[in-house]
C-alpha cells in the first residue's frame, strides 16, 4: 500500500488537534461548519472577506479568523502562509450564485465573478495547500468541495452558476484521480435548497425575491450540510464519501419544489 492504514494503527492515536481550513466561512454552510468542526475538535482556521462576520465567530467558537478573497492568488498565498505547517482538511466553501437571466441577457461580469469564486477559486486552495495535505505523513487529509444539484442539473435562467458548479464536480472527479495513491481523500457535497445568504447575494439584496424562492416548502438549513460534513471527514481513515447529494424533502429537482 503506498501508505499505513491508520484507522488500524493505535500508535497512530494523536494527541494535537487535527487541523482544518475553511473558506467562505463568513456565513451560511462557512459558518455553521465551523461550528460543527470545532465541536468535533478540530483547530480551525477560518477564511472570508468579511472579517467583521469571522471575528464574531472567532469569539464565539474559538476558531482563528483570518481574511480571504479566494479570487486573488495574493490573498490565498497570505492565507495559506499563516496555517501551521500540516493541514488535515480544507473545506472549499466560497462561492456562490449571480443573478438568473437567460443566456442571451447573460452579465458577462456575473459569469466571471461566479467562475472566479466557484471554480478558480477553489482550484487557487486546493493547489497552495496541496503540500501542507501532505506534509504529515501519519496522516490522511481531506479535501471537501462544497458543490451542488446544479453540479449534475440544470434549470432556466440558472447557465452561468449550474456552468460553475458542473466544473465543481469535474475538478472532484479528477482530484480523486490525481491524486490516487496519496493520503488524501476528496469528497463533493451537493445541496439543494438551503437557506442562506445564497439567494439573498444571487438577487443583489432584494430580500422579497429571495424569500420567495423558499416560500410554502421547508429547505435545509445551514446546519444541515456542516452535520454532513463534519460526518464526511470523520470516518475511517481508508473510507472515502465520493459524493452526498442532500436534498430538502419538498424537492426532487433542482426546479420541481413541491409548495404548501
Amino acid at each position: 500500500m503506498p501508505y499505513p492504514d491508520f484507522h488500524y494503527h493505535k500508535e497512530f492515536t494523536f494527541m494535537t488537534k487535527k487541523v482544518a481550513a475553511i473558506t467562505g466561512a463568513s456565513s451560511g454552510i462557512g459558518a455553521e461548519t465551523v461550528r460543527a468542526l470545532v465541536e468535533a475538535d478540530f483547530s480551525v482556521y477560518m477564511g472570508a472577506r468579511r472579517m467583521s462576520h469571522l471575528n464574531v465567530l472567532a469569539e464565539k467558537y474559538g476558531a482563528i479568523a483570518l481574511p480571504l478573497d479566494v479570487t486573488q492568488t495574493y490573498s490565498v498565498q497570505q492565507f495559506v502562509n499563516e496555517l501551521p505547517d500540516s493541514v488535515q482538511v480544507l473545506i472549499n466553501n466560497a462561492g456562490g450564485a449571480l443573478g438568473l437571466e437567460p443566456i442571451v441577457g447573460m452579465d458577462e461580469n456575473q459569469w466571471l465573478n461566479m467562475y472566479q469564486s466557484n471554480v478558480l477559486g477553489l482550484a487557487r486552495m486546493s493547489k497552495a495547500l496541496y503540500p501542507r495535505l501532505l506534509a504529515d505523513s501519519s496522516q490522511v487529509s481531506h479535501v471537501v468541495n462544497i458543490g451542488s444539484v446544479a453540479g449534475f442539473e440544470t434549470y432556466v435562467g440558472g447557465a452561468g452558476y449550474t456552468a460553475c458548479k458542473h466544473a465543481v464536480r469535474a475538478i472532484s472527479e479528477t482530484m480523486r484521480l490525481e491524486w490516487l495513491g496519496k493520503p488524501i481523500r476528496v469528497t463533493e457535497i451537493d445541496p439543494g435548497f438551503v437557506e442562506t445568504e445564497f439567494s439573498l447575494t444571487r438577487f443583489g439584496g432584494d430580500a422579497a425575491r429571495a424569500n420567495s424562492v423558499y416560500a410554502g416548502m421547508e429547505p435545509l438549513s445551514a446546519a444541515d450540510i456542516a452535520d454532513a460534513i463534519r460526518w464526511a471527514v470523520t470516518r475511517p481513515a481508508h473510507v472515502n464519501i465520493d459524493s452526498m447529494v442532500i436534498r430538502p424533502l419538498d424537492q426532487a429537482r433542482v426546479d420541481k419544489v413541491f409548495r404548501r
